[in-house]
């Protein structure tokens, strides 16, 4: 009995899903960890190219995600076994002649580096990558057909980020489609201290959508449009220029930068991976669908940690929906932003926002709109004189009156809490509530309170 007919027997004999073609089986631990490859050709110059960094994350680092660790389980009812077949040349070309793509989709010796790769040492990874996919696709799809572009590009996540929307490069590159600062600001993604937006997966599906369509407007030829996504339009153009105008991919590809002569080849294999992993016994993981979210708008400003803590909700989940906020803090004051809820708890969250936003607002949130200056105590400073002596003065500095009253005193506003007054004041709710005789933390519009 031969080989063939042997695994076919076996592939009958367990249930296995995938048609078995290959011709032998080659088991993961036979791949190394380097993150570049040499490629020979046919004259036998080699030629050094560089994985995409995502291609060398950990998945461990990937299943610590609060998505991950709630929604994906490894699918223990799997009856294929762990080890991946490879299978001959002409197999892989008609494949990916079959990926219902109009992008094209051509094989050679490094296309199938990459493919060896996803299917070999990175299988587990790629298990992963098929059980979040269910949370990202729908988005994705939804983002490039509003700007009638390939479906197929919803892949380009997966070099990317390997699916990690809170992933950063090395070179600052951020989230699930990787956007640079200057490229994210110039699609209208937010960046400041507290914000990301190239961190939410919507938006920056959207703002990656606009961008592939516009280099699409310049080069006219996909392979040449994402391979710009990876190393910039200018880039691109240099190496036109340098091969004498040829504005074919696999023409300019050796005055590319050592990655980019890799990503449309990991762009092809991950097209292939997530369209044949069942032929390379890869088991995707179980995805449990997320529950329901909705969101409200917030118009002052407000910590994660006040938000978990009133409505009862893990912090981790609240970071996981909005991803965009840096610092846990959403800032409200400065616009209407958004938070997004478990849709069972929008209600709550409205019935209870003041509460919200007085929970431990003196220590989560920090940051003074007013302070008094301490006038108490002269205060010290040295003057050069022409000689290079230095003499000192005393000088006292005034203080300013409170607001809504005399000197120290304020009037409460409508509306206005304990730590709002504090930090309008310069002070601290315990320092307030000692000297007003405060118990509690209710205080009544038109009652006057001492600050200092």
């Amino acid at each position: 009995m031969n080989k063939k007919v042997l695994m076919m027997m076996l592939a009958l004999l367990f249930g296995w899903n995938c048609a078995m073609q290959a011709q032998e089986e080659v088991d993961d631990d036979e791949f190394e960890d380097e993150d570049e490859i040499t490629i020979t050709d046919q004259i036998g110059n080699e030629e050094v190219i560089e994985f995409p960094e995502a291609m060398t994350y950990d998945l461990d680092s990937l299943m610590n995600l609060y998505m991950s660790k709630t929604y994906l389980n490894e699918d223990n009812d799997c009856q294929m076994r762990d080890v991946n077949p490879t299978f001959e040349k002409a197999v892989y070309v008609d494949r990916l002649s079959r990926i219902p793509a109009i992008m094209e989709m051509s094989h050679n010796d490094v296309v199938q580096q990459f493919i060896d790769r996803y299917s070999g040492r990175l299988r587990r990874s790629v298990s992963y990558m098929l059980g979040a996919s269910n949370f990202y696709m729908p988005v994705f799809e939804e983002a490039l057909e509003a700007y009638g572009l390939p479906l197929e590009l919803k892949y380009l996540p997966v070099i990317e980020s390997a699916l990690n929307p809170r992933a950063v490069s090395r070179v600052g590159a951020t989230g699930l489609w990787q956007f640079m600062l200057g490229t994210g600001k110039q699609y209208g993604l937010k960046v400041n201290t507290l914000v990301d937006e190239r961190r939410d997966p919507t938006k920056a599906s959207y703002a990656a959508a606009r961008y592939l369509r516009d280099l699409y407007r310049v080069f006219g030829d996909w392979n040449l449009v994402i391979a710009a996504y990876n190393c910039g339009p200018e880039n691109i153009n240099k190496a036109i220029r340098r091969s004498n105008g040829e504005k074919d991919y696999w023409k300019i590809y050796p005055y590319l930068p050592k990655e980019t002569r890799g990503y449309v080849p990991a762009f092809i294999a991950a097209n292939y991976i997530m369209t044949y992993y069942c032929d390379h016994n890869i088991c995707p993981m179980t995805t449990r669908l997320p529950i329901k979210t909705d969101t409200v708008m917030v118009t002052r400003n407000v910590h994660l940690e006040q938000v978990a803590h009133v409505v009862g909700i893990n912090i981790e989940q609240l970071r996981s929906l909005n991803p965009m906020y840096r610092r846990d803090i959403i800032p409200g004051a400065t616009e209407p932003s958004p938070l997004r809820l478990p849709q069972a708890e929008v209600g709550k969250f409205i019935d209870m926002e003041d509460s919200v936003y007085a929970y431990r607002a003196d220590e989560l949130l920090t940051r003074r709109n007013e302070v008094v200056i301490n006038d108490d105590v002269p205060t010290y400073y040295h003057k050069s004189t022409h000689h290079g002596k230095k003499k000192g003065r005393n000088a006292r500095v005034k203080g300013r009156k409170g607001r809504g009253g005399g000197a120290g005193n304020v009037t409460v506003k409508r509306g206005q809490t304990l730590s709002e007054i504090a930090r309008r004041n310069g002070t601290t709710v315990a320092k307030l509530k000692k000297l007003n005789k405060i118990k509690g933390n209710n205080i009544q519009a038109g009652k006057k309170l001492r600050v200092r």
